[in-house]
């Protein structure tokens, strides 16, 4: 074989190697508190992604986004604690989603990430924005934002309590799979002309919810009002984008209040579609955040 044959072979393994690493997609558990374990799947290569799910739900609600990003970006979806394949949640276990975000970040050598979040995922990555900031290149809010709710480090009060017990005890009285029914039809009552397309898979990931945040006393699992008061103490130049359906929004005009304390920060609002705008309008949803990302290379 000639050295010039050689050198073709080579460069064919290579290339090969490359395209295989961009298409297969890599499974794991990464250990976090109180003995708990986080399931991800990852795909790609390039600047990382990070994609967080809507409460109920799991990482397979970023089915038609997962393989789309990867195609540029080290791409990786995973499933809160309480959820999917990951660890169930724990009433003794003081925790936050976004402090596993950072363990699974930090277990896998991620320094900053492109944040994607939806919905109950929109949370976390508005908690990550105020509390960590300098672990994203981007955040990306889609359907929510940073809570109102008391932060972690406010004890649960009696009157909460007795309060969630009480709901608790309504889901029994209706039962589990009616509570479950309802609510796969309340987020598929904003949908606009396209979403009869997400019927089945919210039923699928909804049906296989354990539910066990409908059935038990939650801690606070998100900063809120802590991360508020961060995000109104600093300086905060995180490119962010908020994104919402036209027809969550019921006619309400204005930007989400977060913009008011950023430097980088944009409203898209997607015509013909509801709260799960990423499952209903996919191509519309890809083409924002991906355009979103790449104007903001890592620093």
């Amino acid at each position: 074989m000639t050295i010039f044959a050689r050198m073709k072979w080579f460069y064919w393994i290579l290339l090969m190697a490359v395209c295989t690493s961009c298409t297969t997609t890599h499974k794991g558990l990464v250990s976090t508190t109180g003995n708990g374990r986080i399931y991800y799947e990852e795909r790609g290569k390039g600047e990382p992604i990070l994609l967080l799910h809507g409460h109920s739900l799991d990482r397979r609600m970023w089915d038609e986004q997962f393989k789309a990003f990867a195609k540029h970006h080290r791409t990786i979806r995973l499933d809160f604690r309480g959820y999917g394949r990951s660890s169930e949640q724990r009433e003794d276990l003081p925790m936050t989603h976004a402090d596993d975000v950072i363990t699974l970040m930090d277990s896998l050598g991620i320094r900053k990430a492109h944040v994607v979040g939806l919905s109950m995922g929109a949370f976390v990555a508005g908690d990550l924005l105020a509390m960590y900031p300098e672990r994203l290149i981007t955040c990306t809010m889609a359907s929510g934002g940073i809570r109102s709710s008391e932060g972690p480090h406010t004890p649960v009060s009696p009157a909460e309590r007795a309060e969630r017990l009480r709901k608790i005890s309504e889901v029994y009285q209706q039962g589990v799979d009616n509570m479950k029914r309802q609510w796969t039809e309340q987020l598929m009552a904003s949908g606009g002309t396209q979403r009869e397309r997400m019927r089945k898979p919210l039923t699928r990931m909804i049906q296989a919810w354990t539910a066990w945040q409908a059935t038990h006393v939650e801690v606070r699992l998100y900063y809120g009002k802590e991360a508020w008061q961060r995000l109104q103490e600093q300086e905060n130049d995180v490119p962010t984008l908020c994104i919402r359906g036209e027809n969550e929004l019921k006619g309400k005009k204005g930007e989400p209040r977060e913009l008011r304390y950023l430097k980088n920060g944009r409203y898209v609002v997607i015509p013909d579609c509801g709260h799960m705008l990423n499952m209903e309008r996919p191509k519309e949803f890809n083409r924002t955040v991906l355009d979103f990302i790449n104007s903001y290379p890592a620093r």
